[in-house]
């Protein structure tokens, strides 16, 4: 298997917003992601965006009810589907608690409390909170406390 292209990680995923341009603010004020590249087309509207967070990336556009492929036209934030998602993002903090505190401060509705979850001597214990983004999305916040690959 090649590598990915220098600054890519093998996987990353796209979410999709009604005000991507808000969004794209929210997310790094909230959850500390870093804006790497913006595409606005003629209108001012995001096409296309690129945010950070460590060796992760996350892409951000706007919905794209007018697109010219069938497929974007498809693409929608919860917001516009009555609360409903259809995926979770999960990201890997340093210190779950201070990044709780931060998302909840900045607006974030935190809808499971950071809490630790054992899964076992064979397996890892993590601590975890859950938020909903300005749109809606769900996003995992998790810090590995134990690792038995790595004891």
């Amino acid at each position: 298997m090649k590598t990915p292209p220098p600054n890519w990680p093998r996987i990353s995923s796209s979410v999709c917003y009604r005000d991507a341009s808000t969004a794209i603010a929210w997310l790094c004020e909230a959850f500390g992601f870093e804006l790497r590249l913006r595409v606005e087309d003629d209108d001012g509207r995001i096409v296309h965006s690129e945010l950070s967070f460590g060796e992760g990336l996350v892409m951000v556009s706007g919905e794209g009810a007018s697109a010219k492929r069938s497929w974007r036209r498809s693409f929608r934030s919860p917001a516009s589907l009555d609360g409903r998602f259809t995926q979770a993002m999960m990201v890997f903090v340093d210190d779950v608690d201070a990044s709780c505190a931060r998302a909840r401060g900045r607006g974030a509705r935190i809808v499971e409390e950071p809490a630790t979850h054992d899964h076992g001597e064979d397996y890892w214990t993590d601590r975890s909170y859950a938020a909903l983004d300005c749109e809606g999305h769900l996003w995992w916040f998790t810090q590995r406390l134990r690792d038995p690959v790595t004891r």
